[in-house]
């Protein structure tokens, strides 16, 4: 999975989409965020249920 993302960009970057690469590269963020948060709210139940 990641050496198929890693492509991706790799070919944006080569092709000159500098502003394609951008908005994906801030997709990709906007999701590692997301799945923090959800790991985060999760933890916060379990040790909600565990007190």
């Amino acid at each position: 999975m990641i050496k198929f993302l890693r492509k991706i960009s790799q070919n944006l970057l080569s092709e000159g989409k500098t502003g394609t690469y951008f908005k994906y590269a801030i997709g990709e963020i906007i999701l590692v965020v997301i799945g923090i948060l959800i790991g985060l709210q999760i933890n916060n139940e379990l040790i909600g249920k565990i007190c």
